[in-house]
């Protein structure tokens, strides 16, 4: 029915003249295969019908190897991924693929939060047709509204083929929070019943169960057999789940939550950056995963506070500091840099970089990801980076860079250096993974960058406008 209105509106309007994670389990390799599918004129011409009247898909010009590491990064979400449509889990993606063994093992609700973003940026792009990716978005939907919940909030890691619970996972509400932000986006894109059955699952989540009245901060972790566990205290990537909260209309956690966080929140520098909030581990990704949905460029809060502006501060503290660690770390130079969680010799790590308010960890690992999620940020450190990574030889991989990378230690590193325990060969670790979350900031900042359409899709809804008017933001016209 969506699409013969949208044929019927074609029509009428052309007589006028007129858009994690844990380690890989070895199972047998059943993604899907599906070939990328050029869009026809027609399709060209419903797809931005279907999106919204007004807005144009003009993305600027960028590099091939820009291009290239967007498209293999939508692959992932395209592919590694359960295609059957009579599974019961259907369109779940998985958390990592190794390229190695061409494994994969349990789902992420996180992956699949990403991969349904990705949809869109994949028909505005031709990787795939409009009518492949509303039936792959709605399949999906319908295969989350099955999923168990405890609250309205779901399960980290999930069965790919049955949907079930793996192991003790926990239920996560920031993983619950990134998978609500990507069923938003496609809502806003398709419109219609995706919208209609997006809207019910978010509204379904119980924001206030999650949430301490008595430390007025949201409980960061939660399994049935042992119940809560932790706060998120300060700033950091669950910015998201305040926002979020704060809509919700029957179970709404509203203002106190935020300015609690912000209370609690150091204001640090580094190198040449200038003040910002900092998040405890000082791992990019804190300051990156909501703003891949959230368009923070002109919003302020009450306090004057822009969390884009904070970001970039984040990203230069970032850059400086692998500067400094060059002299210890072969990985890091100029055109590497940006610590941030991903897999490393002794096993996944929240890399960190100065200034944080708690402790960080390095050993001279890096992610292509941490540089990339700051695209938008900042480009002009951001690009080199991506260049450079193009050049490496065995960084690449089906769907684009690998996760991560280990040079060793340069010959003037200090004896008092934390190093890997695993040893580092001569011509470097390369991990032969790559995760989910870390392909899913690749593709929608590099998306941002281009085009804002992400940005632009996401902020249309209602919910995020509840959200930021909740908290009280102001968000300042472009114009």
């Amino acid at each position: 029915m969506q699409r013969k209105l949208l044929i019927t509106c074609i029509l009428i309007l052309a007589g006028f003249g007129f858009l994690s994670c844990g380690n890989t389990t070895t199972v047998q390799n059943t993604t899907t295969d599906t070939a990328s599918t050029t869009l026809t004129s027609t399709e060209n011409v419903t797809t931005t019908l279907a999106t919204t009247l007004g807005y144009v898909y003009s993305p600027i010009e960028v590099a091939d190897y820009v291009l290239e590491e967007e498209r293999l990064s939508f692959k992932f979400f395209w592919e590694v991924v359960n295609g059957n449509p009579d599974s019961a889990g259907y369109g779940l993606i998985a958390d990592r693929y190794n390229t190695a063994t061409l494994s994969y093992g349990a789902a992420s609700i996180a992956s699949v939060g990403f991969g349904l973003a990705a949809i869109p940026i994949g028909i505005e792009n031709d990787w795939v047709s409009y009518s492949e990716g509303y039936e792959r978005v709605l399949g999906t939907l319908e295969t989350i509204n099955n999923l168990q919940r405890t609250h309205g909030f779901f399960y980290h890691f999930v069965d790919m083929e049955s949907g079930t619970r793996i192991g003790s996972s926990e239920v996560s509400i920031i993983d619950t929070a990134i998978m609500l932000c990507g069923i938003i986006m496609a809502g806003e894109y398709f419109g219609g019943e995706i919208k209609t059955l997006g809207n019910e699952i978010y509204q379904a989540v119980e924001w206030d169960w999650y949430y301490s009245t008595n430390a007025n901060k949201f409980y960061m972790g939660y399994t049935p057999e042992s119940g809560f566990a932790g706060f998120w205290d300060a700033y950091a990537e669950q910015m998201m789940i305040y926002l979020l909260a704060a809509a919700s209309d029957d179970y709404s956690v509203g203002k106190i939550a935020y300015d609690t966080m912000v209370n609690n929140t150091e204001r640090k520098k580094y190198g040449t950056s200038d003040f910002f909030y900092a998040s405890y581990p000082g791992t990019l990704f804190t300051y990156q995963y909501s703003h891949a949905f959230f368009d923070f460029r002109t919003a302020f809060d009450e306090d004057n506070v822009n969390w884009f502006n904070n970001s970039i501060e984040a990203s230069i503290a970032a850059y400086d500091y692998a500067q400094f660690q060059s002299a210890n770390y072969k990985t890091y130079s100029e055109t590497a840099w940006g610590n941030t969680a991903c897999d490393g010799p002794d096993g996944y790590r929240a890399y960190g970089n100065l200034p944080a308010m708690g402790t960080i960890y390095i050993d001279g690992t890096l992610a292509p990801s941490g540089a990339i999620g700051s695209l938008p940020f900042v480009p002009d450190l951001a690009l080199p980076a991506m260049e450079y990574y193009s050049g490496l030889e065995r960084l690449q991989g089906k769907y684009g860079y690998l996760d991560s990378f280990n040079l060793g230690l340069t010959e003037s590193a200090s004896a008092y250096i934390i190093r890997p325990n695993r040893p580092i060969p001569v011509d470097g670790w390369w991990d032969t993974d790559v995760i989910g979350i870390d392909k899913g900031v690749t593709l929608l900042m590099i998306e941002n960058y281009r085009s804002a359409m992400v940005w632009h899709y996401f902020m249309q809804s209602e919910i995020v406008q509840k959200g930021f008017e909740e908290l009280n933001f102001t968000i300042l016209s472009e114009s």
